[in-house]
């Protein structure tokens, strides 16, 4: 006989079963000594598996007893599917006939993958290990009872101090990947995800993938990653940045992994989800007032005259009468008439029931009525208030009006009157499981305070945030050395009828969000005052929570004396190490030490160093750096490195870790700061053109030789030649970084130190003049002290006149004047000529005048005639220099001619 499902059994038991129906099998099994129970005649008494893949890849369908070893008579193996074989998504592999089946409406399957989205309670595969990163002997910290929680919809991270890792392994037939959403509202934690393989080796992943990003209040991000085939250890670790009580937990749901070889079954949609037709991948959420139960294929609506539900409710809730709490109150903003009111709206969606016994009703609009003043440092300019310009001041009632001279205004914000938020604050309603309070204002203006809002739950936190760019202290105290910067000062008051908490917490140049100080239960009016010891930019948080059910209110004014920006970018945002040079001990082991080093800790990344002698998991794998129990994070730390050939390891040792700097005091140029000396002589400074940046630090944790603990400076130096990471120095004087073992000095060399290049850091250079073209070039002025900024003018040529040139019009103006000069000498050597031939006529128009006496004797010049000589008179003949100088002297002009001169006349 057959089975009705398709088995035939062994044939003994077909024997048995020759005359026998199958309602009547005991009794035909009696004889042959065989029991009912240990045969397995229904399928719902086993159930299929796979084997493990051989080395071809195949594998064999096999049938398991529900309870190991309570029958016998299973189906016989057979070959299975291959090893890779998967359906797609909306189908399971039915194991009987080995095909793939459409889910049924109402479930859906992903195919070869997994889902996780309910978390009543933690699934099974999924565990929590908690560890201490504390390292402080004195302070007992218990991680025990730290872990992941279940809250239904989702996951939520542990509140305390402690590091916890959510665990789960999956093996995967081909590659796969997984996808999580998860909310990470506070910087205050350090949220990482990270794989590791079945050696505990962590896999090759980016900085991206494994430090996941911040998100905004209420917002879900979707985080996905590549997985490879074989077995995957998934960890999403959280763990406090600096050890201080968490505000707002990571929240993790909807894990998804592909990669599975296959499934054998499809999963019920949820309550408060469906799917409406077969083959469903997934679950569509319950529209708003609608509900649904475990495996549903529609949703059913609510009675919504007296019941409504949220989007994907499992249940109808019946609608409570409207109370104080379903509506709020605001002012709206001043009209041109300077006349503002107050209004209460319901909150939306509204879920209450006005016309029911003991129902509020919304309070009518009030009386419109005079805005209020503007605060002190704004002035009237209706329908709003606006600052006043620089160098001017206001009450906040009078116009703004110019200092008298020889002061200056007193730079702050003040606010006395709240008739709209002020533009530098932000609020927000922040809820752990997401709900309508992420569309709510946490803070409500309330013309002459603000109080928090209605909120909707006990896990509401009621924000309000200002933001504050920096400081500016008076020109007159801005040169003295002071510890105070800034301060704020609020007045503050709780009204709780049950259990409640107010923070307040601040956050430095966007690193971590710190707690200052936090109040519970009802607190009467009072005044807190913080003062700010450092110069940067802070944003101030005050968060409001109420953890019962009751009546809870804050309300509070706020004044902070600030102003200006001052801002020091820092190009060097990564972490740098240095190793020096080798130590030994007396007993021959060589041993270096490692200082890692990180600025200003941009993005909660701190320096770490790590001890892997207790770390078992960390040593085995090798990996130093790796986060272990024993971590150190700081701005500074040292840790003890053994090379794996020290002392025959297999991996190198880190030890000792110590934190040399946990607190940021400033940077300077000076070499003090709040009592800790730098040491120029230590690294002396070629060129002072850039001057060097000093980051001072402090470690509060006292030592045996450090009583007031230790202290590091870091010397910023510009190097153009170095790369923006560049290079890091100890002093050559002192190789351990410290000459007195509590102040450490460093000296870090970098491009990024460096100012930007500007028209100043360049020169101008002429060249020769060649063919009539000249190159006009541009070169950076040496020592080059920058980078980036302007590039060098390109090479331009010009047109010239050369030597050539000159030499030309030189010779042309000798020629010119040479022949001028010719010109002249004869002009008046002729002119002399007749000159002389003047005065010689006249001379003897004279002589024909007046009786000359008679001349003893006459000579006669060899060669010349008697008769040529009538009418000449013979006279010596003067040289030409004489000449020159006779004119140059007007001889002849000046000289008067009379007779008797004349007949005195001695020819020679």
């Amino acid at each position: 006989m057959t089975h009705p499902s398709g088995w035939r059994p062994p044939p003994l038991i077909m024997t048995c079963l020759q005359t026998c129906h199958w309602s009547m099998l005991a009794p035909c099994l009696a004889p042959c000594m065989i029991s009912y129970a240990d045969v397995c005649f229904w399928q719902t008494d086993y159930y299929y598996e796979y084997t493990e893949c051989d080395s071809t890849g195949s594998r064999w369908r096999v049938a398991i007893p529900q309870t190991p070893g309570t029958c016998s008579g299973l189906p016989e193996p057979v070959h299975g599917t291959e090893c890779t074989f998967s359906c797609k998504a909306g189908e399971f592999l039915e194991m009987s006939a080995q095909q793939c089946t459409q889910c049924a409406a109402g479930s859906y399957s992903l195919g070869s993958g997994i889902r996780f989205d309910q978390w009543d309670s933690m699934p099974v595969g999924f565990s929590s290990m908690a560890t201490s990163m504390e390292n402080d002997p004195h302070r007992d910290v218990t991680c025990n009872s730290s872990a992941w929680l279940p809250q239904g919809n989702y996951l939520e991270s542990n509140r305390d101090e402690c590091t916890v890792s959510l665990i789960y392994a999956v093996h995967l037939k081909k590659q796969g990947y997984v996808s999580f959403d998860y909310q990470y509202p506070d910087n205050n934690l350090e949220f990482e995800f990270f794989i590791q393989n079945d050696q505990c080796q962590e896999m090759d992943q980016s900085a991206e993938n494994k430090w996941l990003k911040l998100t905004h209040h209420g917002e879900w991000a979707t985080h996905t990653v590549n997985l490879k085939s074989g077995t995957n250890i998934l960890y999403w670790r959280t763990g406090s940045v600096l050890g201080t009580k968490m505000v707002k937990p990571v929240l993790l749901k909807n894990i998804q992994i592909e990669g599975v070889a296959y499934t054998s079954e499809c999963f019920p949609c949820k309550p408060g989800t469906f799917s409406r037709v077969p083959g469903s991948s997934t679950c569509e959420p319950c529209p708003r007032d609608t509900f649904s139960d475990h495996g549903a294929s529609s949703c059913t609506p609510c009675n919504i005259a007296t019941q409504y539900a949220e989007e994907g409710s499992a249940a109808c809730k019946e609608r409570p009468p409207c109370s104080k709490k379903d509506y709020f109150q605001i002012h709206t903003p001043c009209d041109p008439d300077g006349k503002t009111q107050i209004m209460h709206k319901w909150i939306e969606p509204k879920i209450c029931l006005e016309g029911v016994p003991g129902a509020e009703t919304l309070p009518q609009s009030g009386e419109r009525e005079p805005c209020p003043q503007c605060n002190p440092g704004f002035y009237n300019d209706t329908p709003t208030c606006s600052p006043c310009p620089p160098e001017t001041y206001s009450d906040g009632i009078k116009p703004c009006e110019r200092c008298p001279a020889g002061t200056e205004p007193i730079l702050g914000y003040e606010y006395k009157w709240w008739n709209v938020l002020p533009s530098n604050m932000k609020t927000s309603c922040f809820n752990v499981g997401n709900s309508k309070c992420d569309r709510m204002k946490g803070w409500e203006v309330a013309r002459d305070h603000i109080h928090s809002g209605a909120g909707s739950s006990d896990n509401d936190y009621l924000i309000l945030n200002i933001h504050v760019p920096g400081f500016k202290l008076p020109t007159s105290v801005s040169s003295q050395s002071l510890t105070e910067f800034g301060r704020i000062t609020f007045e503050f008051e709780t009204m709780c009828t049950a259990d409640c908490e107010f923070y307040f917490m601040m956050d430095i140049n966007r690193t971590s969000t710190t707690v200052v100080q936090s109040w519970e239960k009802t607190n009467k009016r009072q005044t807190y005052t913080h003062v700010m010891t450092k110069n940067a930019s802070v944003s101030y948080t005050w968060t409001f929570q109420r953890t019962n059910q009751g009546v809870h209110e804050s309300w509070m004014n706020v004044h902070l004396t600030q102003s200006g920006m001052f801002v020091l970018t820092v190009l060097l945002e990564s972490a740098v190490s240095l190793m020096n040079s080798p130590k030994f001990t007396s007993k021959g082991t060589k041993y270096f030490h490692v200082f890692n080093i990180s600025l200003c800790g941009e993005q909660g990344r701190l320096a770490m160093c790590t001890d892997n002698v207790t770390d078992l998991s960390v040593s085995n794998s090798g990996r130093e750096n790796d986060e272990g129990p024993s971590a150190v994070k700081s701005f500074i730390c040292q840790s003890t490195i053994i090379p794996a050939s020290g002392r025959g390891f297999h991996t190198a040792l880190s030890s000792q870790s110590i934190n040399l700097a946990d607190t940021f005091l400033g940077a300077t140029v000076d070499d003090s700061l709040a009592g800790i000396k730098a040491s120029p002589e230590l690294f002396p400074q070629t060129s002072k053109k850039v001057p060097d940046i000093n980051f001072f630090y402090r470690s509060l944790e006292a030592t045996s030789s450090c009583e007031s603990g230790r202290s590091a400076v870091v010397t910023l130096r510009c190097n153009p030649d170095k790369s923006a990471n560049g290079q890091l120095l100890v002093p050559s004087l002192c190789s351990e970084g410290t000459c007195d073992g509590c102040t450490f000095h460093f000296l870090w060399e970098s491009s990024g130190a460096c100012p930007i290049c500007t028209e100043r850091d360049y020169h101008l250079i002429e060249g020769v003049c060649k063919g009539g073209h000249q190159d006009m070039l541009y070169v950076w002025t040496e020592p080059k002290q920058c980078i980036g900024g302007v590039a060098l003018p390109e090479k331009k040529t010009l047109p010239c006149e050369g030597m050539e040139y000159w030499i030309r019009f030189g010779a042309g103006i000798g020629t010119f004047t040479a022949v001028l000069l010719i010109s002249l000498t004869c002009y008046f050597w002729k002119k002399n000529k007749r000159l002389e031939y003047k005065y010689s006529r006249l001379v003897m128009s004279a002589n024909k005048e007046c009786e000359m006496p008679a001349a003893d004797s006459c000579a006669v010049m060899e060669g010349e005639n008697e008769g040529e000589m009538d009418d000449d008179v013979v006279y010596s003949k003067p040289s030409l220099f004489r000449k020159l100088k006779a004119i140059a002297s007007k001889k002849y002009e000046n000289m008067q001619l009379n007779s008797s001169q004349s007949k005195e006349l001695v020819w020679s």
